[in-house]
């Protein structure tokens, strides 16, 4: 009968050990923030390190969606650029943050050998966005998401009217961002003037042809007055179910002007930066590691999460961040966003 007894405190005193144990673990560390690039620099460091690899923070195919943040992000790079360079800042920020986060180089010649085969952004616009929408499926599956964020820059944000207007994205895709966008084409270096002198003279027809045939497809194709730029102005630019943010610098020297990103919609809301930080003078290729623009990529994903604004000083320095985190000092002339249906 003693050794009963004895086995059951025993048993009674091991319960309540494993109870109180349970009840004083220790919680499990967070994972340490993601390193955040300041420079395309970064992204070139982490390419030639891994040439088969990503941009910190992307492309993780086992990332589950949390319900704050039910959309995976799609990042969609510029012109002869690639999932590496271009988004060594946002990529890291937005995992950061708590977005599953995916980019693609798209428009690449992937026959040729690496570094070639890196260089992404080339083929016609249209191939592109076929590549597009063949990524974004590959993440709904992946991560049993209804529908993905866009975030694109320069020709990420160009190229992707078309998978959105003409390929069934409109259904796929929530909010589309764009960091330097060209909805009208461009004016830069008077290659727009020249294509239309070629027009005039009978040639430009085959001065595109040249170059699709030379590698770059998409070239052409960007500047204001292409066929593809009518195509998509004749067919609307934007599309009723999605939500767009269109982010600006006054500094650009690539779109031209830089009001080629700005078209109004109830949908649409337009951002120049320098209206709302004085104190920003990024260009086009920066824009993609300014902390105040990211700040208002944040807000676009989820308003109001970002805090308030407080603006960074940022030289007209090619892609150079001075500071990769959103808190810094307030400009006092910033200006309030209304989004729509604010």
């Amino acid at each position: 009968m003693g050794m009963h007894v004895r086995s059951w405190v025993a048993a009674v005193l091991a319960v309540a050990f494993a109870v109180v144990g349970a009840g004083t673990a220790v919680a499990e560390e967070p994972a340490p923030p993601l390193p955040v690039g300041k420079t395309f620099l970064d992204g070139f460091a982490h390419e030639f390190g891994d040439p088969n690899g990503n941009a910190l923070g992307t492309n993780d195919w086992d990332c589950v969606p949390s319900q704050e943040r039910p959309d995976p992000v799609v990042l969609v790079h510029g012109t002869v650029l690639n999932r590496h360079n271009n988004w060594s800042y946002l990529g890291p920020l937005l995992a950061n943050e708590g977005y599953c986060v995916f980019a693609l180089t798209y428009g690449n010649h992937a026959d040729l050998p690496w570094p070639l085969n890196s260089v992404g952004g080339l083929l016609p616009m249209e191939d592109s966005a076929q590549q597009l929408s063949d990524f974004v499926d590959e993440v709904l599956v992946a991560t049993g998401a209804e529908k993905v964020d866009l975030v694109g820059h320069s020709q990420g944000t160009l190229m992707p009217v078309w998978y959105v207007k003409f390929l069934g994205g409109n259904e796929k895709v929530d909010d589309y961002i764009s960091l330097g966008p060209v909805y009208e084409g461009s004016h830069a270096f008077l290659l727009a003037a020249s294509f239309e002198l070629f027009e005039h003279v009978g040639v430009r027809q085959d001065v595109e042809n040249l170059a699709h045939f030379v590698g770059c497809g998409a070239c052409p194709q960007v500047l204001a007055g292409s066929d593809w730029i009518h195509t998509i102005q004749e067919a609307g630019v934007y599309a009723d179910e999605v939500t767009y943010t269109n982010i600006m610098t006054r500094y650009e020297e690539i779109v031209l002007p830089h009001t080629s990103g700005y078209r109004e919609a109830p949908n649409a809301t337009n951002i120049v930066l320098q209206d709302h930080c004085a104190n920003d003078f990024v260009e086009h290729a920066g824009i993609v590691n300014d902390p105040n623009a990211a700040w208002f990529v944040l807000d676009a994903l989820d308003p109001g999460s970002a805090g308030p604004l407080e603006c960074v000083f940022v030289p007209p320095i090619l892609g150079w961040s001075p500071d990769p985190t959103i808190g810094n000092p307030t400009t006092e002339d910033a200006v309030v966003v209304s989004r729509p249906g604010a």
